[in-house]
């Protein structure tokens, strides 16, 4: 990566689990790196949803280096994800036709409700599904399987959490780490946000702002995302051995699974 540079910059790593990304900075000039990322971040770019790309390398190596700029500013805490801002992102990026373009070129096929139960089954060890309030949370999933379908499938983050949303020095509002992003139901996105952040008493509200009417049909697809989503957690938290977090997922579970949705059937 130094090679890239004159001596004078300085490259750190930026962390992370892959290893990939790094920072650089000369005197003001500040620039955030990237080994092989996917073609999706230019059109990410380009749609103002990520900070803008600078500039793509392509090494005698064959590996592709990016270039952002690297934007002082901090995450969004816990309560400015109930703003009207988020919603409006969230929903430009799920309207957005170059994305969804972009996402299938690249060869992503939708993520099918059937799909994510199969992962849920197949992740989940013994000892998490002899747990009552898994196997109740699996029960409702294929119970209800059926009825969460559609046609409407769109570019999705994938985890809306507070930290990935990014508000510069300059007042603008981004959404970074697009490692997870699929082709889905925007119920995806929309229900963990919802059920994290939002009281239920303002769910509409905020459902205004996004700009779709909150429907019994679409609380019923929200809530059987995030019981997929919550288990998925549950089972990677587990075998990270973050006994605290086991248990904050074990009780999202619960108050997810149990909260009132008047579409959903019960076995």
């Amino acid at each position: 990566m130094e090679h890239l540079f004159d001596k004078e910059w300085e490259i750190m790593s930026a962390g992370g689990a892959s290893g990939e990304a790094f920072f650089a900075q000369f005197h003001e000039q500040k620039l955030f790196l990237k080994r092989n990322s996917s073609p999706f971040l230019a059109v990410l770019s380009a749609e103002g949803i990520v900070p803008r790309l600078k500039w793509t390398k392509r090494l005698e190596n064959g590996d592709v280096i990016t270039a952002q700029h690297w934007l002082s500013g901090r995450e969004l805490s816990a309560d400015e994800m109930t703003g009207a801002r988020v919603a409006r992102l969230l929903k430009k990026i799920h309207s957005s036709k170059p994305l969804t373009s972009m996402l299938r070129r690249l060869g992503k096929e939708t993520y099918e409700p059937s799909f994510m139960l199969e992962e849920v089954k197949s992740t989940l060890d013994i000892e998490l599904t002899l747990l009552k309030p898994v196997m109740d949370a699996i029960d409702f999933l294929q119970a209800n399987v059926e009825n969460v379908g559609t046609t409407e499938y769109v570019v999705c983050h994938g985890d809306v959490n507070h930290n990935n949303w990014l508000l510069s020095d300059e007042d603008e509002l981004f959404l970074i780490d697009w490692d997870g992003a699929m082709l889905a139901d925007p119920a995806v996105d929309v229900g963990m946000l919802l059920y994290w952040y939002i009281p239920a008493k303002d769910w509409e509200s905020w459902m205004k702002q996004y700009g779709v009417a909150l429907t019994n049909e679409f609380r019923l697809r929200m809530k059987w995302y995030v019981v997929c989503q919550a288990l998925l957690m549950l089972q990677w938290q587990k075998e990270k051995g973050r006994l605290h977090d086991v248990n904050k997922w074990m009780k999202f579970l619960q108050q997810s699974f149990y909260s009132y949705c008047p579409t959903e059937k019960k076995k």
